[in-house]
């Protein structure tokens, strides 16, 4: 597939969610918590704010004025590189913001570029389409053009999966120790270039040993920042130990996965107040994200690279430790190898229920996105 196509996908994308924003300004009404930029600016220029609420406004604050108590949880790859941008564009609040969605939406597209690259390894190029498709109708997918760290993270995996691939482990390295600082479930590049480098050196593919210390170099990015929590709060895993202030759901214990599905199902389903649609929606989402990503990473092992069935299952396991679903369909955007494997069964299917699986998705971007946008909790 060529660049321009794919940049064309990635611009109707884009288009496709601000009239979505637009809807939502005439539908929803404005949740006063937790908006982009704090009310007054929201309202301003909700086309600016409205997608820096909730995370994006910590991720906001650090690139603007650095690290303060209870916002180590936020790796600094991203904020960072946003302040770097702004220094030679516009350093102020509102540029700072603008930077932070341009370096976001630059980081997508280069991560899209190098998912095709991927696919084409082992794939025929047919199947490029339906994956690129398949992730920007995700019901989430909106976050990637949003000021969070997902596209960002969503690149550097990628890339450094395709550099290990090509055998070019220096670059995997690299990419992987930045991808570790910029999320904590980069650290799941680490076994699975592992399993890599012993497949193409069972393939008598490379050199084993630069590709081993390649891999073992991925986690110099969670180690950097570690050290610097501890530097800062005596804490080298505080962004672990901060992982209640989220939310009453979460635990900074180990939670197995058997125990949130219970909880779901038993416990979080039967006292929703169904008259409340955010809440409702929200909820349905997360589990049925969860459920549906748990069946197809298991599939995975049998039908895809075991690097990436290995990568996919740590991803997805290392958010539900903390005992819930929250935030986890915005978690799974960056498993990128389901959503290969789910283009695979996808192209199997008739025209007509391809047409209206792709009519779901859009819908539910749709919901999901006309909330986010207007305050409410999505992921």
């Amino acid at each position: 597939m060529q660049t321009r196509k794919i940049i064309t996908y990635f611009l109707a994308w884009r288009v496709l969610l601000f009239i979505f924003l637009l809807l939502a300004i005439e539908t929803f009404p404005l949740q006063l918590n937790f908006l982009g930029g704090g009310l007054e600016n929201y309202l301003k220029n909700p086309l600016l704010w409205a997608w820096i609420n909730f995370d994006g406004e910590h991720y906001l604050d650090i690139a603007y004025s650095g690290y303060k108590s209870l916002t180590y949880f936020y790796f600094p790859v991203f904020p960072y590189l946003t302040k770097l941008v702004s220094n030679f564009t516009n350093n102020d609040f509102a540029g700072t913001a603008w930077t932070g969605l341009l370096v976001s939406n630059i980081a997508f597209v280069t991560g899209l570029l190098g998912l095709t690259s991927l696919i084409k390894l082992d794939f025929k190029e047919k199947l490029v389409r339906p994956t690129l498709l398949l992730l920007l109708f995700f019901p989430t997918s909106f976050y990637f053009g949003s000021f969070y760290s997902e596209s960002l993270f969503f690149a550097l995996v990628i890339w450094s999966f395709y550099f290990a691939r090509k055998k070019k482990w220096l670059l995997a390295g690299l990419f992987g120790a930045f991808s570790t600082a910029t999320r904590v479930v980069g650290i799941a590049l680490f076994p699975a270039l592992i399993v890599e480098a012993i497949l193409q050196w069972k393939e008598k593919k490379g050199n084993l040993k630069l590709a081993m210390i390649s891999a073992f170099s991925v986690m110099l990015g969670i180690i950097y920042y570690s050290s610097i929590l501890d530097a800062k709060t005596g804490d080298p895993l505080e962004f672990f130990h901060s992982v209640e202030i989220f939310g009453s759901q979460r635990a900074a214990g180990f939670i197995l996965l058997p125990q949130v599905f219970y909880r779901y199902l038993f416990k979080i389903l039967p006292n929703i107040n169904y008259e409340y649609f955010p809440a409702v929606f929200t909820t349905f989402l997360e589990l049925l994200t969860a459920s549906t990503f748990l069946l197809l990473v298991i599939v995975s092992f049998f039908k895809l690279r075991l690097s990436y069935a290995l990568y996919s299952a740590i991803v997805y396991l290392i958010p539900t430790f903390s005992g819930s679903f929250s935030s986890f369909p915005r978690y799974v955007l960056v498993i990128f190898p389901v959503f290969i494997l789910s283009a695979i069964y996808f192209t199997k299917l008739s025209r007509g229920i391809q047409v209206l699986i792709s009519l779901l998705l859009l819908t539910t971007l749709g919901i999901a996105t006309a909330l986010f946008v207007r305050g409410y909790w999505v992921s």
